[in-house]
């Protein structure tokens, strides 16, 4: 222990502003505060036995605890046993992981067996951080995710607002009545018969019909066209020889 820098007292510290003897107490919450003295660390090795004289430089340090008593008596400042015998507030090393991690716990002591923890502090590779609350924790979590929630709804509003303005389109399309989509339009009438005209006069013309055979006599009107049917009809039907004889004949004599 004797090799331990010990720090003089608050009232002794060049540049200590409390010089009237009443030591700073630091704030509840320092989470964005981080401190390093790069100058200690390469003077002094950072391990379980120096690392408190280290934290006392940085502003999370409350003079007033009990640490701080045994300090100024000459006794090291994590000594369990004689911490035990106090009240008050006081600085214990929680967990050690040599030299990268060292965990300290500010808590409030109210009897040998009774402690009540209050804050944590890290030493994280020779920078010391204070560790958020648990609350601090749960409320940004459920924050971040109540963002990301609500920035999803957004998003799913959206689009189905583009979804259902689409859909509306084509359902006021299909309502619309038959009658003017079957409209005609005479334009297109017009260009079609001119084309059509185009062609007809780009065609030769047509050939004349074959002649007709010989002893082949062509009707000349409609009239004479059923009486050839009607021939051609009565021709093709069979006549019964013992019914459809009709009236006998007489021989004359």
């Amino acid at each position: 222990m004797a090799a331990t820098p010990m720090m003089p007292p608050p009232n002794q510290v060049m540049g200590n502003p409390n010089l009237e003897g009443n030591p700073p107490v630091p704030g509840t919450d320092m989470t964005g505060i981080c401190f390093r003295d790069q100058l200690w660390l390469n003077s002094y090795p950072l391990d379980r036995n120096l690392v408190f004289d280290y934290f006392v430089l940085s502003p999370f340090y409350d003079w007033s605890c009990n640490n701080e008593q045994l300090r100024m008596r000459s006794i090291h400042p994590l000594d369990v046993s004689n911490l035990s015998k106090m009240t008050g507030i006081e600085y214990m090393l929680n967990e050690v992981m040599e030299p990268h991690l060292f965990v300290i716990r500010k808590q409030k002591r109210d009897s040998p067996e009774k402690v009540t923890p209050m804050l944590t502090y890290y030493v994280l590779d020779g920078s010391i951080y204070q560790a958020p609350q648990l609350c601090n924790v749960f409320a940004a979590r459920i924050g971040r995710a109540l963002y990301h929630i609500s920035k999803s709804f957004t998003t799913a509003a959206s689009k189905l607002e583009k979804i259902g303005y689409v859909d509306g389109e084509a359902e006021s399309a299909a309502f619309e009545p038959k009658v003017a989509k079957e409209s005609i339009d005479f334009k297109e009438v017009k260009r079609v018969d001119h084309i059509l005209a185009s062609l007809q006069r780009k065609l030769p013309p047509a050939p004349p019909p074959p002649p007709y055979p010989e002893g082949y006599t062509p009707p000349t009107s409609e009239v004479e066209k059923d009486s050839d049917n009607q021939q051609a009809a009565e021709a093709q039907v069979p006549v019964d020889p013992i019914i459809d004889q009709g009236p006998a004949k007489r021989m004359k004599l």
